[in-house]
Order: C-alpha cells, then structure tokens, then sequence
C-alpha cells in the first residue's frame, strides 16, 4: 500500500523551491487541453496541428538549446506523471514541441508502433531536438509510421 502524501506540503515546496513553476503551470494547462483534444477531435483534423508531415528537423543544435530541450522535457514529464488524467506519450510529446517551438527551437515529432509480447499492437510518440531524445526515449523497438516537424 502506498503511504499518503501530504499535498499541502508538495505544493509549499513545489511554490517554495521549484525552479521551473511557470513552466509546469503551464503544462498542467497545456495538457489538459492536448487530451481534451485527443479525446475529442478526430484524428485526421488533430494531425494538421502536428506540424509540416513527413520532414525533420536539424540534427545538430546550439548547447543552449539542448538546455532548454533538457529542462523543457524533464519539466513535462515531472507534471504529467502526476496529472490526475491519463497524460501519456503523445500528450507530452505535443506539449515539449508547442514549448520548444513558442521558444523558437526546431524539433521532430515521431508517431510509432511495434508489438508487445501479446501479440498486440503498442503506439508511440517521442520528440528529438537535435540529437537528444527530449520525451518518448529513442523510439527503439518502434517502427516510424510519420513525422512531423515544428
């Protein structure tokens, strides 16, 4: 059994210490509204939004935008682990591209799918900025169905 947390304390010290609170208020906003989206719209008019399909970013990129990617990434993962809707890959994948394009930095989004043990099909979505991996893992294990690129 899982011991409780005290959430009034979470939230002192995440008010207190966190570095990034604009950040992650947004993100707590931000994916809502993405998994709203996904839950609402069709599929066909939710991958125009995506960006232009089929291309990829640079595959180089400034240490400074590999900062910004790094803390960009950590920050959606820390919050959507915790929002009490299910905000899994493509949610944070679309959140760090929406972040890292408002900031003016080129990153790809990949849509996989690969197979479980089951024998049943599993989908994917991970982001790459540069040469980092920012959300998602590498994809490995997953065949690349499309990209996108914001």
């Amino acid at each position: 059994m899982k011991p409780k947390r005290n959430w009034l304390k979470m939230l002192w010290n995440f008010l207190r210490y966190g570095k990034e609170k604009g950040l992650c208020i947004q993100t707590v906003f931000l994916s809502a509204y993405y998994r709203a989206c996904i839950l609402m719209i069709k599929p066909k008019v939710l991958h125009k939004h995506f960006g232009r399909q089929g291309e990829e970013s640079p595959a180089e990129e400034t240490k400074e935008n590999y900062r910004v990617a790094g803390r960009i990434g950590y920050a959606v993962e820390q919050v959507c682990d915790r929002t009490p809707w299910e905000s899994k890959c493509l949610v944070k994948a679309l959140c760090v591209q929406h972040f890292l394009k408002k900031r003016g930095i080129a990153s790809t989004l990949y849509l996989g799918c690969g197979r479980e043990e089951g024998g049943g099909m599993l989908a994917h979505a991970w982001v790459r900025c540069g040469k980092m991996f920012v959300t998602g893992g590498d994809g490995m294990g997953y065949a690349i169905v499309d990209r996108y690129v914001k």
